[in-house]
């Protein structure tokens, strides 16, 4: 239950970043009571250049349409095309962009147009000779690059605590180690509340998911979920317990050192390799 009117806390408009950890208490002792439409609706009110971050997803996706029936201006939308995405998830993007009326920001891997050109820069099958640096060239690095040049400060994500792992103590909102805001309007709910919504409001979803399939990343990492297994992210890095993030929640600072220094240790091992794409630079919050 939301706070009555008398007791509601007052917060500025728009948030003045960085937010101290003081704030970001404060806002989530707010919000963790709210709805996921009253969290959406207090964003857009709020929080500074939002945008949502979606792999079109169900939690994406019941975000998406319930920003639709918020505001006639929903935060602009940025998909990052890792180049693997399965064709359904190509398609259930420009259902989403005919149904909702809605431009979406890709972005790829650096100087990368297909999967083609991106072996033929890094090799093939980067994703099982190294995981961590695939994941910076085809997820991270775009990510930051969309958010310098679009002038992202705050991202609307579809984590929820009930998938478990890094997850499982999700807060409303979170600010990672560069300064970004994170809002996860749907931390509170779990599978079926967002199955509900979908089925409910005639949500687009993704084919496979009628196909066996619960997660859905990129085709070579995922699998149909095995018999008996009803976890939520399930099928997704079979066989790589330890995985439970492709990188985009993770500390980025770290991950951008480890795969930059494997990326200058090939170029040296092979001169004809191209040097690593250069990250934006990014500020800290402190």
């Amino acid at each position: 239950m939301a706070p009555s009117t008398s007791d509601k806390p007052t917060f500025d408009k728009p948030l003045q970043l960085p937010l101290s950890q003081e704030d970001i208490d404060r806002i989530n002792a707010y919000l963790r009571d709210l709805t996921p439409e009253q969290i959406l609706s207090w964003a857009v009110e709020h929080v500074p250049g939002l945008f949502q971050t979606t792999a079109f997803g169900l939690s994406g996706l019941v975000a998406i349409d319930m920003l639709s029936k918020i505001t006639q201006n929903p935060p602009p939308l940025i998909f990052i095309d890792t180049l693997y995405h399965f064709a359904e998830t190509y398609e259930l993007v420009e259902e989403v962009k005919q149904r909702y009326s809605r431009d979406v920001h890709v972005y790829k891997p650096e100087g990368c147009a297909n999967a083609e050109e991106f072996e033929k820069r890094y090799g093939q099958k980067l994703w099982e000779t190294d995981e961590t640096t695939y994941d910076y060239l085809v997820k991270v690095e775009p990510a930051r690059r969309a958010y310098e040049e679009l002038g992202v400060k705050a991202v609307i994500t579809g984590r929820r605590a009930s998938q478990g792992a890094d997850r499982a103590n999700l807060q409303p909102i979170e600010v990672d180690s560069t300064g970004l805001v994170k809002l996860n309007p749907l931390f509170a709910w779990t599978f079926p509340f967002v199955q509900w919504y979908v089925d409910e409001n005639k949500v687009p979803r993704n084919k496979l998911l009628d196909q066996g399939y619960r997660s859905i990343g990129d085709w070579h990492s995922t699998a149909k979920s095995a018999d008996g297994d009803q976890g939520e992210r399930a099928g997704r890095w079979a066989g790589k317990a330890d995985k439970t993030e492709c990188g985009l929640h993770v500390d980025y600072f770290k991950m951008k050192a480890a795969a930059e220094q494997k990326l200058k240790e090939k170029a040296l091992a092979e001169p004809s390799t191209p040097a690593p794409p250069a990250a934006p630079a990014v500020e800290t919050s402190a």
